[in-house]
């Protein structure tokens, strides 16, 4: 199947593909096997070093509230940068230079800086100006940290979903009357989910993964911090971090695959609708004949 990016490729391509495959698979498997090899010979794959992975306590008192606490700073930031990323990105596209201008700086200023930073910068901004808990405080800073710098991201990802619809849908919006908010609600976003969705998605993963900055540096108890915790119980450093990294790819799949499964259930709705936008249902107004005009009722 030829693309725009790519032509199809031949069966010489095809072989050369399979055997770079398989060449990748080997190579994989070696690095893996020489990794098995040097941990073993450190003792890092003494059963003593895994067992407290296998006892309840390990995950109750240290890896499960940290997984909590990682979840909800996620959820939490997940839950404010979408519709505030979604403002700014229509915002972008405003025929008001006020309101368009404003917005593109807040997402490019925001967008530069590093995320950690900006946890950094609203931690010290909480304890200065704000008398939060010292407990709840670094929660705070990473979900501000995390809002400020992927709402940002988000917006640029809405306005080039909105962007890359045929201009033939708000065309044919304006010739039924509908007004820009109604265009944008009612035909271009609806539209532009299915294509946004992957970048979403990614900008989602991103927010989970970015929440163990907070551990590092506020330390801020998610599951990052809790490893620590652990690890300095068990001595087991290197099986710890392989545990928690194992729990992020699972959390990281789940996301993942919910969002296929999402995406490929809003293409079949959409594919199977055949319903039809009349100016009435979308509260467009009726368009008013001029005098010596006949409409389609009128004579």
């Amino acid at each position: 199947m030829t693309s725009v990016l790519y032509d199809a490729p031949g069966p010489g391509a095809k072989r050369r593909n399979v055997l770079y495959t398989v060449g990748f698979v080997v190579l994989l498997g070696l690095g893996c096997w020489w990794a098995l090899a040097v941990m073993a010979d450190k003792g890092q794959l003494d059963w003593a070093l895994w067992e407290p992975f296998t006892q309840a306590q390990a995950w109750t008192t240290y890896l499960l509230p940290g997984l909590g606490n990682t979840l909800k700073a996620a959820a939490l930031a997940m839950v404010i940068a979408l519709p505030l990323g979604a403002l700014l990105g229509i915002a972008r596209l405003s025929d008001h230079r006020w309101v368009r201008g404003p917005a593109g700086v807040v997402v490019e200023f925001f967008r530069a800086i590093p995320v950690l930073l900006l946890m950094l910068f609203a931690n010290q901004f909480y304890s200065v100006s704000t008398d939060l808990d010292s407990d709840m405080r670094p929660l705070y800073a990473v979900v501000t940290g995390l809002v400020l710098y992927n709402a940002s991201v988000l917006a640029e990802v809405v306005r080039a979903g909105i962007l890359s619809l045929p201009k033939g849908q708000t065309e044919a919006a304006k010739a039924i009357g509908l007004r820009k908010g109604q265009t944008m609600t009612s035909i271009l976003l609806p539209q532009s989910v299915t294509a946004m969705l992957p970048a979403l998605v990614s900008q989602l993963v991103v927010i989970v993964k970015d929440t163990a900055l907070g551990g590092a540096l506020l330390a801020f108890p998610e599951l990052l911090n809790a490893r620590g915790t652990l690890a300095a119980n068990y001595a087991n450093v290197i099986p710890s971090f392989i545990v928690v990294a194992l729990i992020f790819i699972v959390l990281n799949l789940i996301l993942t695959s919910f969002a296929s499964w999402l995406e490929r259930r809003l293409r079949r709705a959409k594919r199977s609708s055949g319903a039809v936008l009349h100016a009435e249902q979308a509260g467009a107004e009726e368009p008013v004949a001029e005098p010596g005009v006949a409409t389609k009722e009128g004579p």
